[in-house]
């Protein structure tokens, strides 16, 4: 159950981290996330209501620092989308995935072979997926790379959190969570005065982002009830892979040679990390 539940948050979250930075490329991030997250926290807050039970533990709250280290990568992340190719952005703050697998260890797990062989081969697949050829001759930083990277600190700072108040109640850890990170945006909204609505054309897409991002929350909550941090976590960081396919095939990106061996050497490195 652990498991499908995480493979449920990756692939939820796949679809969203597509969609969304998509449309945040000519809305704006804030304008997508922040109408995202609204309908996200109705979305959350009526699932609570209709079940009229409330938290069963104070850990719920340890969803507010999850939330602010989630919110800060992903809003890194759809900058980053922004600038850089989704198939090269995505795999590298996937690499959110060692976070917590360095949490596990601290507290008593122990990576198998594989696990840290899946290590080492994520740590060199972003180094050649954030290395592209410039004009001239010699490579360069892919554009995009420092805010994954970023939001891979973002995405890995959440795992841990969102494990606890998960396993002590889900429901409510996902509300927590979803109240704590449209706070968050509403007042970057506020602080940079820009205009939060989207086009009524758009609106529908950017609500199922919303929906699709907070459904992602609540399942990797609920995972975390039946397995270790160390797992369930790199389950769900398979999010990528998702994100990569449809860049491939709906955008039609293309990258150097070079780059997809790393994209592909990331990618299984997470898998690696996950089956160990």
């Amino acid at each position: 159950m652990g498991v499908a539940l995480a493979l449920g948050a990756s692939l939820s979250w796949g679809l969203a981290d597509f969609y969304g930075p998509l449309k945040g490329r000519t809305l704006g991030a804030l304008r997508v996330l922040f109408i995202s997250q609204a309908v996200g926290l109705s979305a959350i807050a009526l699932a609570i209501a209709v079940r009229g039970v409330g938290p069963d533990d104070a850990l719920v709250l340890l969803a507010i620092p999850a939330s602010c280290s989630g919110t800060l990568g992903l809003y890194a992340y759809y900058r980053g989308m922004a600038v850089g190719a989704m198939s090269v952005v995505a795999p590298v703050a996937g690499v959110s995935a060692i976070v917590p697998v360095g949490v596990g260890f601290a507290s008593g797990d122990r990576p198998s072979a594989w696990q840290n062989a899946g290590i080492v081969l994520t740590l060199f697949g972003v180094l050649l997926a954030s290395r592209e050829h410039q004009e001239g001759g010699g490579r360069r930083f892919a554009a995009g790379i420092g805010l994954a990277l970023l939001a891979a600190v973002g995405f890995g700072g959440y795992f841990p959190f969102m494990h606890v108040a998960g396993n002590a109640d889900f429901w409510w850890a996902s509300l927590v969570f979803r109240t704590t990170s449209f706070a968050i945006i509403a007042a970057a909204v506020a602080i940079a005065r820009t205009g939060a609505g989207v086009p009524r054309a758009d609106l529908t897409v950017v609500a199922l982002v919303g929906v699709g991002d907070t459904l992602g929350n609540l399942l990797f909550a609920a995972s975390s009830q039946y397995g270790l941090v160390s797992v369930t976590s790199v389950l769900a960081s398979l999010y990528p892979i998702v994100t990569v396919i449809l860049a491939r095939f709906v955008l039609h990106e293309r990258v150097d040679r070079s780059q997809q061996f790393g994209i592909a050497g990331t990618l299984t490195g997470v898998a690696l990390i996950s089956a160990g």
